[in-house]
């Protein structure tokens, strides 16, 4: 048995590696210390059905033959492998770090070398072996990559780190997701351009929302102009605010928007104006335009949006398959088999709903004689559903608080539906029907 772990406090870089380590040692089973950086948290809230990893006390280290190393080289930082570092024989380690700290695991093969970040090691072996990414590995890798080097500026930062940047961009990694995982830098220039918009702050009711546009220009190159505008509009406590940003040596533009409600999609009005992003964050490059034009136009698009009219009920999987609270653990194992999914409603007599049963809930059975037991013994309660007219923002934020990746759609006491995380990931990925 192989085994694939990574460092307590596991950020960005760490996981991805993990994640890269499944795709060039396809055997070995990734394992996540418990302890984790928030910002990874809330990305395996969304995200866990496609990155399924296991935790170290469902491991039998006896079975352990390789441990896969990613992103750090001491035992210490390492959660529960005492057993590991107690076995003599049988038993190997391959790493793979950037970090040049003293090493401590005598590895019998290495990847040690200095460069932004471990990812990007992984990256260059998954290129020579020709191995084809999906865009969710690419856009995970491409994360990791960026925190470890500052988006590619902090001074550790090689050109093999831009090349493999390159490499998961042209394998389809979605640069809009990355803002909502990653805090970026604030430094001089964004605190000077956000004294200047909250100088001439204005506010204004569309909708019965309050919205804010505010004009400035900019000289030379500032990055993450689009933490100005989030800063801008928490300062201002608006619903939605945007900044456009103009060129003094040309006639282009930055416009770029951050709201924080369901009824104001970003994404969609900046879509309308050439750009892209997602429901509560986009950016557009404009040219040969004036910024009172470019006002009016997003006062417009904003006094016709209808981002308040996407609902649970327009994106949730139906009918709903559910299984009754008598049926046994085997029976349902099978029926997830065959059916392919990863968890089931459960109902009782009356067709009410009682629980909800998903493949982790299996990781409770200790002996095989519990597949006999009835679903309702290891089932998930008390369920968390959602209304049908709630927004899928509500339901992504209830997927996160609760750590599920399903909800049941409920009306009159009935389900009508299933919201799981890939129907929340089609919203947050901007990939509804025009």
């Amino acid at each position: 048995m192989q085994i694939i772990t990574t460092h307590r406090n596991t950020d960005f870089d760490a996981f991805a590696s993990v994640i890269a380590g499944t795709v060039l040692y396809p055997d070995a089973v990734p394992i996540l210390p418990k302890s984790l950086n928030p910002n990874v948290r809330a990305f395996l809230s969304i995200h866990k059905d496609l990155f399924e990893t296991r935790s170290a006390d469902e491991i039998d280290f006896n079975a352990v033959s390789r441990m896969i190393v990613v992103d750090t080289g001491s035992w210490s930082r390492l959660e529960r492998m005492d057993d590991l570092r107690r076995k003599k024989t049988d038993f190997e380690i391959f790493l793979w770090d950037h970090h040049q700290n003293q090493c401590d695991l005598n590895p019998v093969w290495a990847c040690h070398e200095k460069i932004g970040a471990t990812i990007t090691l992984m990256v260059r072996e998954i290129k020579k072996r020709n191995i084809m990414l999906t865009p969710m590995q690419a856009t995970l890798f491409l994360v990791g990559l960026y925190e470890d080097t500052g988006n590619l500026t902090f001074s550790s930062t090689t050109a093999e780190d831009a090349y493999a940047a390159a490499y998961l961009l042209e394998s389809r990694a979605d640069l809009n997701i990355l803002s909502t995982f990653l805090q970026p830098a604030y430094g001089e220039k964004q605190k000077n351009i956000l004294f200047e918009m909250l100088q001439s702050a204005k506010r204004t009711k569309v909708n019965n929302m309050s919205v804010s546009i505010n004009t400035v220009t900019i000289r030379g190159h500032v990055g993450n102009l689009s933490l100005v505008v989030n800063m801008y509009r928490d300062i201002l406590n608006v619903d939605a605010a945007f900044g456009i940003f103009m060129h003094d040596d040309n006639d282009r533009c930055i416009v770029i928007g951050r709201s924080n409600v369901d009824a104001i999609n970003i994404g969609a009005i900046i879509r309308s104006m050439g750009g892209g992003g997602h429901p509560g964050a986009g950016s557009a490059m404009l040219k040969a335009v004036k910024p009172k034009a470019v006002r009016e136009w997003l006062l417009e698009l904003l006094s016709g949006n209808q981002q308040g009219s996407v609902q649970i009920s327009d994106l949730m999987s139906y009918p709903v398959f559910t299984v009754a609270a008598d049926t046994t653990m085997e029976e349902v194992g099978q029926i997830l088999k065959e059916r392919g999914c990863t968890g089931l409603p459960v109902v009782g007599e009356d067709e009410k709903l009682v629980g909800i049963i998903s493949r982790r809930d299996f990781k409770k059975i200790r002996k095989n004689g519990q597949l006999l037991s009835p679903v309702k013994a290891f089932m998930s309660t008390p369920p968390v559903t959602i209304d049908p007219r709630k927004s899928p923002m509500e339901a992504a934020r209830l997927m996160v608080k609760h750590d599920i990746g399903r909800l049941p759609v409920v009306k009159d006491g009935r389900i009508i539906g299933i919201m799981s995380r890939s129907d929340a990931m089609t919203y947050f990925y901007d990939l509804l029907p025009d």
